[in-house]
């Protein structure tokens, strides 16, 4: 089961957790300064050790670029690695949250996703997979800087740990931008969905540290972890704070997207967020009844654009096919048809 198909701790504010480690060989200049022949390589070495633990290795110069992006659109990989035109590999195990993508900005990424809020865990299991892979290569380290990455931003640590949330009431009341200033202070960073340079749509924002150098990574992920608390505990007063007139408006508001959700003979992907966001908001607050956590994220994912268009018999011809067959993945789903989660290999 792939991380988006079910929840975690804290659901109702928090929708994933993730740690990324960057890491780079010995022998080896940046991955910018890579030559086809070296990316190679490092593919093929790093690429033993993972297959014989259970991951799957897909070259993404073996794939089309609907495929490449449907990685995007399940976060495990970033757009940059995906449009990528030297050598570049991806090694997958979806069932753990488990990714390391080969010859990104760095020579290794290597990421756990997670549902709700799990950052302690998602560590461990990135390290279990770094310590495997430091077992079999020297990684470039200096006794005074820590890691050595391709952005000076990562040095140290080389740790980025990020927790996706779910800020609806938050985003209502026009906090976001006092909130994010607050983060930047701590050395905390608000993002999009898809991270750096995307939008905040569907009310979710990525929760991430700025510093990797002259601290811990236990240290990052407790500060990390208090203030998504925090954050939660400010979010679920707002929720509460939403009442008489104002709670029949969103009543009103949820509901149509309920409808529409459901009924719908057309949507696109940006219709679909929007009404993600107030249904999700809806179970937060108890009106929507016959809606999970679980379908939404699955549905989240599973009908982004590329993702849906992989799902498809046969590939839409226009925007209109997409939409319609968007519109139908979505009622498919909502009405307990399984078969609307298959996922594309």
């Amino acid at each position: 089961m792939a991380w988006y198909n079910t929840i975690g701790k804290d659901a109702d504010t928090v929708i994933s957790s993730r740690v990324r480690l960057a890491r780079n060989l010995v022998g080896y200049p940046f991955a910018s300064k890579l030559d086809a022949a070296g990316a190679n390589e490092i593919i093929e070495k790093v690429s033993a050790p993972l297959e014989a633990a259970g991951f799957r290795k897909i070259n993404f110069s073996d794939i089309s670029p609907v495929m490449a992006t449907s990685y995007v659109e399940r976060h495990y990989v970033s757009p940059e690695f995906a449009q990528k035109e030297t050598p570049h590999a991806l090694l997958l195990q979806e069932n753990g949250g488990m990714a390391v993508m080969v010859c990104e900005e760095d020579h290794l990424r290597i990421q756990s996703i997670l549902p709700g809020l799990a950052l302690d865990e998602a560590y461990k299991n990135a390290s279990r997979i770094e310590k495997r892979l430091d077992e079999e290569f020297d990684f470039a380290y200096s006794e005074k800087l820590g890691y050595l990455t391709h952005c000076p931003t990562n040095l140290g640590t080389g740790m980025r740990a990020s927790v996706m949330m779910f800020l609806p009431a938050l985003t209502r009341r026009g906090y976001m931008d006092s909130l994010a200033a607050q983060l930047s202070k701590i050395g905390l960073t608000v993002r999009g969905l898809f991270g750096e340079g995307s939008g905040a749509a569907g009310c979710m924002y990525q929760i991430s540290n700025q510093i990797t150098l002259g601290i811990t990574e236990e240290d990052t992920l407790e500060k990390l972890s208090d203030a998504v608390a925090q954050i939660s505990e400010s979010e679920r007063k707002a929720r509460k704070s939403i009442n008489g007139e104002e709670l029949e408006r969103v009543t009103d508001l949820i509901l149509r997207a309920e409808g529409t959700l459901r009924y719908a003979y057309r949507m696109s992907s940006s219709e679909f967020i929007r009404l993600f966001a107030d249904v999700r908001f809806g179970i937060a607050l108890g009106i929507v009844k016959d809606i999970t956590y679980e379908q939404l994220g699955t549905l989240l994912v599973e009908v982004m654009p590329a993702t849906l268009t992989l799902s498809a018999e046969s590939t839409p011809k226009t925007d209109a096919a997409r939409d319609r067959l968007r519109a139908q993945k979505i009622q498919s789903l909502l009405a307990g048809d399984t078969a609307g989660g298959d996922k594309p290999e």
